[in-house]
């Protein structure tokens, strides 16, 4: 019969980081094992459970067996199986016998088996039944398998009653499987398998029998307050937040609404506050102390002020929470007088004092200091700014304070406010505010969909600090391999990339490498990475074009010509995508490539075309016609209207087609081919002048 199956480890308070995980993969190998064993239906439907104190699984239409199923296996090659006159030999003979015993059949004889060809030899092959395996065991090793596979963070030792050791995420105490309503026997982690389970460590007591597998997440919902369902939790909890906040906004980042949802069973959310004396700090460091060391939800108005109220999400409900909210309360108050202290001894000293003492700060053993770091960062910018037109006083500014904050008692309690403190410390050190801000600004984009620097000065600091940091790291033998990228050189890469093309900065690539790698000059345990390095960004900027909406072919017409200046890549790709519509568009592209390759294999001088020796009709066509079209080119090329230098071209399609229909390129005569080879050249250049259109045919 098909039946809904239930299994569930009740085990101890799970790692809150990892149960999400964990609960899924916990069901995913469960249902991948009996599927790979044939118990479930097509139209079977997994259910994954965690708690923090629960791994479950529940899987619609589960058979209590696996079907039977024919098999046909091979026993021995005709060769050895049968000696000169046809019969039986020793190896097949005991080879059936062996067959028999397996399959549990009294004899196989040689009639029973059938000859066929198995490559380039005769085989014997062996047809049978083989009956279906209960779900117990098949149950059985897809549990085992499963637990076996999954992603825990580290295992744990522990003793049974019986004094055996065993190992597992968490102590487990109890293993429930059912299906339908039949117990399923079980064993693991020294645990036979019932019926009974356990509900909310305080809010339910004693043991809780199941009826049934359907039966099991209402009977914990209702006699044992467990909201069993992470999806489900999570968004009741989520739904309390925004009743309980009312008015107020609320910063639900989705990483501690996850982590909140792992640490409670029947979540309640209660509304706290805290003394609006504390309102004076920062309030990045109040909801930075709130959301990491106490787990609880901040509270803004509508225009993104801190309130002095906050909502903690509870694992116990009561008619009277005033001993939770109490606790809660002075809970929080010295993690907040922490920060309020921390901040006011920081303004005791400015951050242009805190300069000298980069020097003791180690930034890497082979570059050297945070001081000698930030000097680079420095001429790197005054480069920069330079080269944009920017203040280069701000600059210069902004680039020795950007790291003096890390030396604060701050951001060394919070390594993840860098910057955010230096843009407070600065304005309150009378620094301009274009400076202040370029300290925090400089970090970003901080991650994938992060907002540029807002200030010309930050652009400039950011741009600095991730080139010195892209090609110094790079430059000493630690480039990205893999998934490994311990100093996100990828995220470096693609920030400068995004502030290139998104802010069209009128900038160099190959003078922002050459000018970074010379900061670098002196150091023996440095390797000019420029190379390796544009390559590396070029590989960056396909699939940010790509994840933009361009096709591929599109983006590798542009890319491939290796742009040295991002601030019009965006009109070059938006015009090969117009260019790409056009009925003519796919035979210039095929020429184009065609061209491209007869190139390539020539190394005969080019030069200019020379009209006295065009003898066919057709290469004088197109050498006319290049001539008419190549001033209304210039002058779109010029006028940046790359859609235009490219629409142009349509132009030349019946020309193009005459010329490879009717002229020999590689003629015999040596002057002749190398004035067809410059036609062609001359072609080709004004072909590929926006973007590499051979890269558009198929």
């Amino acid at each position: 019969m098909n039946q809904t199956l239930l299994v569930e480890l009740l085990t101890e308070e799970l790692p809150p980081k990892a149960l999400a995980k964990l609960g899924e993969a916990f069901a995913s190998g469960i249902a991948n094992g009996l599927k790979a064993r044939a118990f479930l239906d097509d139209g079977s439907v997994t259910t994954s459970y965690a708690t923090p104190r629960r791994l479950a699984v529940h899987i619609s239409g589960v058979r209590s067996a696996s079907p039977d199923k024919k098999v046909r296996e091979k026993v021995l090659p005709v060769s050895v199986a049968l000696d000169a006159q046809g019969n039986p030999t020793a190896p097949l003979q005991k080879k059936l016998a062996a067959l028999a015993a397996s399959t549990g059949v009294g004899e196989i004889t040689l009639q029973q088996l059938q000859r066929a060809q198995d490559g380039k030899a005769e085989s014997l092959f062996h047809e049978y039944t083989a009956a279906g395996v209960p779900l117990q065991a098949g149950l059985q090793a897809s549990l085992e398998e499963a637990v076996a596979k999954l992603p825990i963070p580290k295992l744990m030792s522990y003793q049974r009653p019986d004094g055996s050791t065993v190992q597992f995420v968490r102590p487990v105490h109890k293993l429930l499987a059912l299906h339908g309503e039949q117990l399923v026997p079980l064993t693991l982690l020294g645990l036979q398998a019932g019926r009974v389970t356990q509900g909310h460590r305080f809010l339910s007591h004693g043991d809780i029998s199941i009826a049934s597998s359907d039966a099991w997440a209402p009977t914990l919902h209702a006699e044992g307050k467990v909201v069993a369902s992470f999806p489900e939790r999570r968004e009741q909890i989520r739904q309390a937040l925004l009743a309980q906040a009312g008015s107020d906004q609320i910063l639900m980042p989705e990483a501690l609404l996850d982590e909140v949802t792992a640490l409670v069973e029947w979540p309640v959310v209660y509304a706290c506050r805290f003394g609006d004396e504390f309102l004076s700090v920062p309030q990045e460091c109040l909801i930075l102390t709130m959301q990491t060391n106490q787990k609880y939800f901040a509270l803004t108005d509508a225009e993104g002020r801190l309130r002095s109220r906050f909502l903690v999400v509870s694992n116990v409900e009561t008619a009277s929470p005033e001993h939770i909210i109490g606790g809660n309360e002075r809970v929080v108050r010295p993690r907040l007088s922490d920060a309020k202290f921390f901040f006011e001894q920081d303004q005791k000293k400015k951050l242009a004092d805190r300069l000298p003492a980069l020097a003791n700060v180690v930034y890497h053993n082979k570059l050297g200091s945070q001081e000698q770091r930030t000097q680079r960062v420095r001429a790197l910018a005054l480069a920069i700014a330079d080269q944009m037109g920017a203040d280069a006083a701000l600059a210069e500014r902004a680039a020795l304070l950007a790291k003096t904050d890390l030396l604060t008692d701050m951001v060394g309690e919070f390594p993840e406010l860098q910057g955010i403190m230096g843009t407070y410390y600065a304005r309150h050190d009378g620094e301009p505010e274009e400076v202040a801000r370029a300290i925090s600004e400089h970090y970003q984009p901080r991650f994938a969909g992060d907002a540029l620097p807002s200030t010309q000065t930050g652009t400039v600091i950011s741009l600095a600090d991730k080139l010195e940091t892209l090609v110094g790291i790079w430059g000493i033998g630690l480039a990205p391999t893999g998934d490994k990228d311990p100093f996100a050189l990828r995220r470096h890469a693609l920030g400068v990339l995004r502030m290139l093309i998104e802010k069209r900065l009128p900038l160099s690539l190959s003078i922002l490498l050459a000018s970074s790698v010379s900061l670098f000059a002196g150091n023996a345990a440095f390797k000019d990475p420029e190379q390796d390095i544009t390559g590396f960004m070029m590989d960056r900027l396909r699939g940010l074009l790509r994840e933009r909406g361009y096709a591929q072919n599109q983006v590798e017409a542009v890319v491939a010509q290796h742009p040295d200046r991002l601030d019009n890549i965006v009109e070059r790709l938006e015009a090969v995508k117009a260019f790409a519509t056009l009925p003519e568009a796919e035979a210039l592209a095929a020429a184009n490539k065609r061209i491209t390759n007869i190139l390539k294999k020539t190394s005969a001088a080019t030069g200019e075309v020379q009209a006295s020796l065009l003898l066919e009709s057709a290469e004088q066509g197109l050498h006319a016609a290049l001539l008419r079209l190549q001033p209304q080119a210039e002058q779109a090329w010029a006028q940046g209207d790359f859609a235009g230098t490219l629409m142009s071209l349509a132009q030349l399609r019946a020309d193009v087609d005459a010329f490879f229909n009717d002229v020999m390129v590689m003629a015999e005569d040596e002057a002749l081919r190398n004035n067809r080879l410059a036609l062609l050249a001359a072609l080709h250049a004004m072909m590929n002048r926006v973007a590499d259109i051979s890269k558009l045919a198929a």
